[in-house]
């Protein structure tokens, strides 16, 4: 069921519309994309990738914490609901992704799917522009790591798994929480928890690589679930697991705050608090090296929970601050252009 039109006001446009009485739904919009260049490069210190590709603008999965929501004002919407249901396509992505691979400033870097938005959202089971990147990824023997709540990676093992067999290959599912209901309340439209769990099951089982992501976690709802997410992880087969705390830049805030309190009106508060407490005082500390943790001893105990949990069943810890996967040199040997003989490097 499509949710009530709620977007913060733009900082980019003059004018804003309010609404007097009950908000209309929001019904899906697509809005297709010849794009001019799909693969985008970061210089954040933290964030461990350099190259990442998004064949998508905007996500269906309606997560109400999602950092993204801000690029969706470029484009002239709102972070709210027109993030959630005005996605737009970018139809030419596998194309683009294959001429960049052919350039010769291209040196086989790991690529990851999912930096900005989900690249296996609803629309992906239609258009497949993913699962088609892949396949240019496979061609080509390069690396890739994959970030996604969508259980619909599930059907491209078969090219995830000729991919591994050549080239570097990660697949981390984000599961910020254990509980099927919250996940519902605060991420309504991505799969639920149990349904990611059974995908890293299926994932490992073909010889894909997989971790679990702990993200975002939000203190005074979700961090006592850590245990749980990882041990069920672990047993699925998931080698490696990170974290991100809650994230609230800019206009998420307000979307995050207006479903939390609809969701959970008693707790609300609570978490507000909770979450200011690990920010001296303030719900999002924007700096570099800042942005992904927090501080004080609340946050000091968090994270002892999740280190210690992670050695306990031997998941390797994903790195935030480093650049890159921890291979990357090994992973750059693989890629190689079709048709050429040996390796690029």
């Amino acid at each position: 069921m499509p949710r009530a039109v709620s977007n913060p006001p733009n900082p980019w446009l003059s004018e804003h519309v309010e609404l007097l009485g009950e908000a209309p739904p929001a019904p899906l919009q697509v809005f297709e994309e010849t794009a001019r260049s799909i693969v985008s490069s970061n210089d954040s210190p933290d964030v461990p990738f350099r190259w990442s590709v998004n064949p998508y603008r905007g996500c269906f999965h309606a997560c109400a914490y999602c950092y993204a929501r801000p690029t969706h004002q470029y484009l002239g919407w709102g972070a709210g609901t027109d993030f959630d249901r005005r996605i737009v396509v970018k139809r030419n992505a596998p194309e683009l992704l294959r001429a960049r691979f052919l350039s010769k400033g291209w040196r086989g870097e790991p690529v990851v799917f999912s930096g900005v938005t989900d690249c296996y959202q609803p629309l992906e089971a239609s258009y497949a522009l993913t699962r088609r990147c892949l396949q240019v990824c496979r061609d080509f023997r390069n690396p890739v790591e994959i970030l996604t709540k969508g259980a619909l990676v599930r059907r491209d093992i078969d090219v995830l798994a000729e991919l591994a067999a050549v080239a570097d290959v990660r697949v981390f599912l984000s599961i910020p929480f254990a509980d099927e209901a919250l996940s519902r309340a605060l991420e309504p439209f991505a799969s639920p928890p149990g349904m990611r769990i059974a995908t890293l099951a299926l994932l490992t089982e073909a010889g894909v690589r997989t971790g679990v992501l702990v993200a975002p976690i939000i203190p005074g709802l979700s961090d006592s679930q850590i245990p749980e997410i990882l041990q069920r992880a672990a047993d699925a087969g998931a080698t490696r697991a990170g974290r991100v705390l809650l994230r609230l830049p800019a206009e998420v805030r307000p979307v995050f705050e207006e479903r939390l309190r609809e969701a959970l009106p008693l707790r609300a508060d609570k978490v507000l608090h909770a979450l200011a407490e690990l920010h001296g005082g303030q719900l999002y500390d924007p700096r570099f090296g800042k942005r992904m943790g927090g501080a004080g001893p609340r946050w000091a105990a968090i994270d002892a929970l999740f280190l210690a949990q992670c050695r306990r069943l031997h998941l390797a810890v994903r790195d935030e601050s480093a650049t890159g996967l921890p291979d990357v040199d090994s992973a750059r040997s693989t890629f190689r252009r079709p048709g050429e003989t040996g390796l690029l490097f």
